[in-house]
């Protein structure tokens, strides 16, 4: 039996399609169900894909989000679209990465958070991009994000 999505929600339970652009998508929270524990939440995607600005060509990475929650925790189907939305989005790595990490600290209002964008070369050099709010909090359990550097066939 399929319960409705809670108040406010959009996109639970139902079709949606995937947004045009990242500033169409729409980025849904939903109340902490432990606000009175520090806790870390990770989302990874190792299949994000955008386009190049200037060559149009896809560009692959695996990014990995880490975030200790406020009052608020990101709804993972809005993150799956809105990550999704970026497939025909032309930017360069650094604007993906931050851009993806400002708009959920921007929507959630997180204790902490820190993205690792693990880009895939292009033109023989990869592009990792590393941010985070500040010191995660003490005495929560923040794991190594586990991606290696890229080493090629070396």
């Amino acid at each position: 039996m399929m319960r409705p999505a809670p108040e406010g929600l959009t996109m639970l339970g139902q079709a949606t399609a995937l947004p045009a652009s990242p500033e169409q998508a729409v980025l849904e929270r939903v109340a902490n169900p432990h606000p009175d524990i520090a806790y870390c939440i990770r989302f990874a995607a190792p299949e994000f894909t955008s386009l190049c600005p200037l060559t149009g060509q896809p560009d692959f990475a695996h990014l990995v989000l880490d975030y200790v929650p406020g009052q608020w925790i990101v709804e993972s189907k809005s993150l799956k679209l809105y990550l999704g939305s970026f497939r025909n989005h032309g930017a360069f790595h650094e604007a993906c990465t931050l851009d993806i990490a400002r708009r959920l600290v921007a929507t959630i209002e997180p204790a902490w958070l820190r993205i690792g964008g693990y880009w895939y070369p292009r033109g023989g050099i990869p592009i990792d991009v590393f941010w985070q709010t500040g010191a995660p909090p003490p005495d929560v359990w923040v794991p190594d994000q586990g991606v290696a550097g890229y080493r090629g066939r070396g």
